[in-house]
């Protein structure tokens, strides 16, 4: 790329993206690899839960808004050097709705490379999802940073067994609050691969880490949570800079452990509310995390909207244009040592989502 994206030009273009109704993709701007010759930028689109009715019918509010979603990240400039997909192409893991959500996603201009979720798998334990994008964990350079891709849903081989059928495994875990459900994580075999990928990385080097599920521990009950989260962390504790970009959430979130930041990205189907708003259960998001005080489910575009994620110092910066709500920052603060909201905003100022209707 000749030149790394200028903030003000991207949030003056996305605030006119929001005006004609935009839907959720993230811009990742990539600029602190010490041996890269210029920065670069890439983009983030996630959570589609495409969702086979019959026949040739699918639920459209989800189609439409994947196909709005990629239109957009077609039209940026400049162009992004590839796209993340960060998983869940299928709501049931069907071979109709991976096939379909492939086939929307093949309008994608340049790279893509995807993540598994847990509602790609759990129907025949991503077999059919592998068979048709390739390995479900890998790691590639771009310009002096590394990226690793995780497949952070698995889990206990009892749980996967227990069940009468593939199909009623995979309901099982589609249910966001279900007490037969189980964690994620990503599992001894794949940690051991990740510690011999990054054994031949320098330490000074950048790493940027793709999972679906977040790799720290936030709500059991919805499955906000990888169960070897600190293993993980630990593997990437040596490194001078790492980031984790997730999906799965729907929902903005924003955390700093030691030298990881955690950004998840919102969702092209549905948002969810946040862990803190259902008091069944604890939550345990740490507290440096600065949460978003939505998303109400019930407004079907609530939480929805542009994410700019600058890292140019390896700490992010999260840059929301939002529609029907005012645009918000939330950065890492060096004299305070965590991530701050730069201008946090209470409930009372929301535009209630019921004026919506």
């Amino acid at each position: 790329m000749s030149k790394s994206i200028n903030r003000r030009e991207f949030l003056k273009r996305g605030s006119a993206l929001l005006a004609a109704g935009s839907l959720p993709l993230s811009l990742v701007e990539v600029a602190f690899g010490q041996n890269s010759p210029e920065n670069f930028t890439f983009a983030y689109v996630s959570d589609s839960h495409i969702t086979h009715v019959k026949g040739k019918d699918f639920v459209r509010n989800w189609d439409r808004g994947l196909i709005h979603a990629i239109a957009e990240t077609n039209l940026l400039d400049p162009r992004p050097d590839f796209v993340f997909y960060g998983g869940d192409i299928a709501q049931l893991g069907k071979r109709e709705e991976i096939d379909h959500g492939l086939e929307i996603l093949s309008g994608l201009r340049g790279d893509v490379h995807y993540v598994m979720g847990e509602h790609d798998y759990y129907l025949d334990l991503g077999d059919y999802w592998r068979k048709q994008l390739g390995p479900d964990h890998y790691s590639f350079d771009n310009k002096g940073v590394h990226f690793v891709v995780l497949n952070s849903v698995l889990t206990y081989d009892d749980w996967v067994n227990r069940w009468g059928g593939p199909m009623e495994r995979m309901l099982q875990m589609a249910r966001l609050d279900n007490p037969q459900g189980s964690p994620f994580m990503v599992g001894e075999a794949q940690r051991e691969w990740l510690r011999k990928d990054l054994d031949k990385v320098d330490k000074k080097t950048p790493v940027v880490v793709l999972s679906h599920s977040p790799l720290q521990k936030i709500y059991k009950c919805w499955n906000f949570w990888t169960d070897d989260a600190e293993q993980v962390q630990a593997l990437l504790k040596p490194f001078d800079k790492v980031s984790v970009l997730y999906g799965h959430v729907h929902q903005i979130q924003y955390n700093q452990i030691g030298n990881i930041s955690f950004n998840s990205a919102m969702a092209t189907a549905w948002p969810w509310p946040y862990p803190s708003s259902y008091k069944q259960a604890a939550s345990y998001l740490p507290k440096l995390t600065v949460e978003m005080n939505r998303a109400d489910p019930f407004f079907e575009r609530d939480a929805t909207g542009w994410q700019f994620i600058n890292v140019h110092t390896g700490n992010v910066d999260a840059h929301y244009l939002l529609p029907d709500n005012q645009n918000r920052v939330v950065a890492y603060d060096r004299k305070a040592g965590h991530p701050v909201d730069t201008k946090f905003q209470p409930a009372e100022n929301r535009i209630p989502p019921q004026t919506h209707y």
